[in-house]
């Protein structure tokens, strides 16, 4: 069965190139509502090689005069965007609900929260931080040589690929943290949407689009297109106009992307964020203290949005005694009791399974959720096994995108150490520790902090905030560069490279690096940071 969508949502299902609407002649998709198990009107053909050419382009076209523009100029039109999307909220949200399965309440402070991240961009802009403004003044008089006149400045890379992720149609997709720090930083953006939220894509597109004409930029500083990723995907990354990429997605997704563009004559960045599993370490004294709490409340993040997160907690690692059980009969006993919820995609849905199929296969099967009644359901899981058997698995470490978590049982903390340095690179990785846990903690943290971009204490990773002090990356595999967050302040520097000013004429000095700091920037002059 086919739905038919609201008038008031203006879906057409056609790509965005530079501020024109355009039919793509490919593949015809349409998005899947898995809570009632039918498909959404429009269809949306996907676009081919010239459509990913005619973007490039544009966006090439575009970038001389867009990375002209001032800070206030682009916070501006950062600003423009998130109103934008405020005053479309009503059928955006209407239309990511029937797309994601999504609940309402979730969907609605996932528009916040894109709002928010753009509008975070806009006051770093303001700030004016981001130029990273050097200055080493010339000394004529040094000997036995003279030093010159030395400066330093951020400048944007080029225009940007942006890939959309399934499970967060609005804040890690269109107009997500990837495209928000790539305008940022002066740099067009070509997005390729994803394809279980084409008619989400086309609004959101829509509201940027609306925004660059608004604020008289050049068209081609946005674009948007639909395609697949062996396709449409890999001729953008293979496009010679284009000098970065940010991926949020599988890994096997996330590795094709970099092997294209490393296989470029002028190979580029690939910031991709992919695989994850989170690992929780619960310490003694606090299993002792709480376990039975901590199950429950593991239970909760576990089983969030259908446990469909990048920090979604799929290992937990403990040493084996009565505390561990108190969790693990807590944890069950919740987890019995928990409703299959809709998966994004059937696709995802059919993934999980087979993922859970597979941990059955090598772990302990401890309880598994409320049965689904549609097979694109989560049907959650818990598995258990113990250090050696995990210690002796690559299987065990693989992620399964949803609801399922393993817990390993540790003999004492020398194998729980030993899991820790076993375990891939992770986006976080958490802690439960009381005040007698202290000094199990602080030689267990060294090894984390080589494992992971974000480290939690008493908490759970679901929930990622955007502000400035955030990671979201981690060792590798869950980026393909660990150097970078995704979320936060500093993702805008995934989109920068600095130049080094040597001798320039003052009448030629960029703003942020001129004598009298026009700007009123923060800059290091001489190796001290001053506003002078």
């Amino acid at each position: 069965m086919t739905a038919t969508i609201s008038a008031t949502a203006r879906l057409t299902g056609q790509m965005i190139i530079a501020g024109a609407y355009v039919r793509g002649t490919g593949t015809e998709i349409r998005a899947f509502d898995p809570a009632a198990g039918r498909t959404l009107d429009p269809a949306y053909p996907h676009g081919d090689g010239t459509h990913a050419d005619a973007a490039c382009a544009a966006a090439a076209d575009a970038f001389a005069a867009y990375r002209a523009t001032t800070s206030e100029q682009r916070a501006q039109f950062l600003d423009a965007i998130a109103a934008n999307i405020e005053a479309i909220s009503e059928p955006l949200v209407d239309r990511a609900v029937a797309e994601s399965g999504l609940p309402r309440a979730r969907i609605t402070g996932e528009v916040g929260r894109t709002t928010g991240q753009l509008r975070l961009f806009a006051s770093v802009l303001r700030e004016g931080s981001w130029n990273g403004a050097r200055i080493d003044p010339a000394m004529p008089e040094r000997t036995p040589l003279p030093r010159p006149d030395i400066r330093q400045r951020f400048v944007p890379l080029g225009p940007v690929a942006v890939f959309s992720a399934s499970n967060f149609p609005l804040a890690f997709s269109v107009a997500g943290g990837d495209t928000a720090s790539a305008l940022a930083a002066g740099c067009p953006v070509v997005v390729k949407g994803h394809d279980a939220h084409p008619g989400t894509s086309e609004l959101v597109g829509r509201a940027i689009t609306d925004a660059v004409a608004s604020s008289g930029l050049p068209a081609g500083t946005f674009s948007l297109l639909f395609g697949s990723g062996p396709g449409l995907g890999t001729e953008l990354v293979s496009d010679p106009r284009i000098k970065a990429v940010g991926f949020t997605g599988s890994r096997s997704g996330g590795l094709a992307l970099v092997a294209a563009a490393a296989a470029r004559p002028e190979p580029i960045p690939v910031y991709a964020e992919m695989s994850s599993i989170n690992p929780v370490f619960l310490l003694d004294g606090a299993l002792d203290s709480r376990g039975g709490d901590l199950g429950r409340a593991f239970v909760g993040s576990l089983t969030m949005g259908s446990g469909q997160f990048c920090t979604n907690p799929g290992l937990v690692i403990a040493i084996d005694g009565p505390g561990l059980d108190a969790f693990v009969a807590a944890a069950a006993e919740a987890l019995v009791a928990a409703p299959a919820t809709p998966m994004l995609t059937p696709t995802i849905a059919q993934n999980y399974a087979t993922g859970v199929e597979a941990l059955s296969q090598s772990a302990e099967l401890v309880a598994r959720g409320l049965p689904p009644e549609r097979e694109t359901a989560c049907h959650a899981a818990l598995f258990t096994t113990d250090a050696p058997t995990f210690l002796a698995s690559e299987e065990l470490q693989a992620e399964v995108f949803g609801s399922s978590s393993l817990i390993v049982r540790c003999a004492d903390a020398d194998q729980m150490r030993a899991v820790a340095q076993r375990i891939e690179g992770q986006l976080t990785a958490t802690v439960h520790a009381d005040e007698s846990d202290l000094e199990d903690a602080a030689r267990l943290l060294p090894l984390l902090e080589l494992k992971a971009g974000r480290i939690l204490f008493d908490g759970w990773p679901t929930g990622v905030e955007v502000s400035h002090a955030m990671v979201h990356g981690g060792p590798f595999p869950a980026t393909s560069d660990s150097r970078t967050t995704s979320v936060g302040a500093r993702a805008i520097e995934r989109y920068l490279r600095p130049v080094c000013y040597q001798n320039l004429p003052k009448s030629l000095l960029p703003s942020a690096i001129a004598d009298g700091n026009p700007d009123r920037l923060w800059r290091r002059i001489d190796g001290r940071l001053t506003q002078d």
